[in-house]
């Protein structure tokens, strides 16, 4: 056991992982908690609606922060050390942002009917819910520019310590108002629990603060901007088109199938959300940080190898444990109203860790700054997700959701692997 510690310790990717497994157990658990509670007071098609409104968040959120947020945890990495650029790049950031935000405020404040519409794709719009919503965007954005400095700076106990506070306080209030008011109380927990939590992000931002003491408000350096501009529009790209394409797909289903359908679809997202938290946020805490300090393809090599030795093992076993289980998966998550979601594994987990194995060669777009080739790859890999979608589910009904999940992650794994083959496969060093 203590050399199992040791060698641990000595590993950064392991060190990583073992504190980010404590946070992601607790989503986890969080998350079951509360997927149980809406299957129980809410159902089927109540899912459904809750599942296109945090869509539409993911984008408002990619675009109140401009997508900076990968940026930040490079910059502030590399500047950690040197106060004055450190400060250049927060000032520049926070200003920027402050901007942005009132601006989206006031945007979904004065067309929170057409939002609600569109969101909800029915009767009752919602307008109130889009209302919060603009009032809470300027602590959205906030908090995730405290988490990515925290990020950056690498302090990842904090950063657990953040995540595991934020999910018990936002369990507690969801709980509570899907208690209270089932639907209503879902979409205001939504809508309402990502700003506070800013608030918790803060208290632990005082235990970095002596960084920024000398940060303005007033420092915005065009310079900066440039720099965090082929981050902005990698992260905007994917973060602000892809759940609105998932919102598409998933009327598509409640327009052409039916309500419940759609339902099931969500559900089995939001399972595949649980058990990929743990590989997709170690990919933002430890493959970012390690690709961007990488310069030769040896080491970038080394890198992909070592993590498909240790993470892609015990992930496919898990993912092969989850099919076997998928029955009592779905009744301790859910209700038996949603027994149709079984049929639906197979595909999803299939696609899941075709997806993992090219997102990890993929984040060497975003670490290197290659931005035509990441707007490329990643527009044809949604077109072809959309389009299969819909091919798809004209054929297999809510079944052909998940085949184009599948059929989108191989075509996007085959994509990837030509665009890295030399290096991945050349036998020749060469700088990146």
């Amino acid at each position: 056991m203590k050399r199992l510690l040791q060698y641990i310790n000595r590993n950064l990717l392991l060190r990583t992982a073992s504190f980010n497994s404590i946070a992601v157990l607790i989503r986890v658990i969080v998350g079951f908690i509360t997927s149980k509670a809406i299957a129980v007071f809410i159902g089927v098609e109540g899912l459904a609606l809750i599942g296109n409104l945090r869509n539409f968040i993911t984008t408002i959120e990619s675009f109140s922060t401009l997508g900076f947020s990968n940026g930040i945890v490079k910059y502030v990495a590399e500047f950690k050390e040197d106060r004055t650029k450190l400060n250049e790049a927060i000032g520049t950031v926070f200003t920027t942002i402050l901007v942005t935000t009132l601006i989206i405020s006031l945007l979904c404040y004065f067309n929170a009917e057409t939002i609600g519409s569109w969101i909800f794709d029915s009767e009752e719009s919602y307008v109130f819910i889009i209302e919060i919503l603009a009032f809470s965007v300027p602590f959205y954005a906030a908090n995730l520019v405290l988490t990515a400095i925290i990020n950056g700076l690498s302090k990842y106990k904090a950063f657990v310590k953040i995540n595991i506070y934020s999910q018990i306080i936002g369990l507690s209030m969801t709980l509570f108002l899907i208690w209270k008011e089932q639907l209503e109380g879902a979409l205001i927990a939504s809508v309402t629990i990502p700003g506070l939590l800013f608030f918790v992000t803060l208290f632990s931002f005082f235990d970095v603060r002596h960084y920024f003491k000398t940060v303005k408000l007033s420092h915005v350096k065009l310079n900066v901007l440039k720099n965090f501009s082929s981050y902005s529009v990698m992260a905007l790209f994917t973060a602000a088109v892809l759940p609105i394409v998932f919102v598409f797909i998933r009327n598509y289903l409640i327009d052409h199938v039916s309500m419940r359908e759609a339902g099931f679809w969500e559900a089995i997202r939001r399972i595949s959300n649980y058990y990929l938290m743990f590989v997709s946020s170690l990919l933002a805490l430890y493959i970012l940080p390690r690709f961007s300090q990488i310069t030769n393809a040896f080491d970038f090599r080394k890198e992909v190898v070592q993590f498909y030795k240790i993470v892609i093992p015990v992930f496919g076993l898990g993912l092969v444990c989850i099919y076997f289980l998928r029955t009592h998966i779905v009744y301790v998550l859910f209700t038996e109203e949603f027994q149709p979601v079984e049929n639906l594994f197979m595909w999803q987990l299939l696609g899941d860790f075709l997806k993992v194995i090219s997102s990890v060669i993929a984040y060497q777009l975003i670490a290197k700054k290659m931005v035509v080739y990441f707007i490329g790859i990643e527009l044809f890999s949604i077109l072809v997700l959309y389009f299969a979608s819909i091919y798809f589910i004209d054929i297999y009904g809510v079944e052909g959701a998940v085949i184009a999940h599948f059929v989108n992650f191989a075509i996007h794994t085959v994509v990837i692997i030509i665009v890295f083959k030399k290096l991945l496969f050349g036998k020749q060093n060469f700088e990146i």
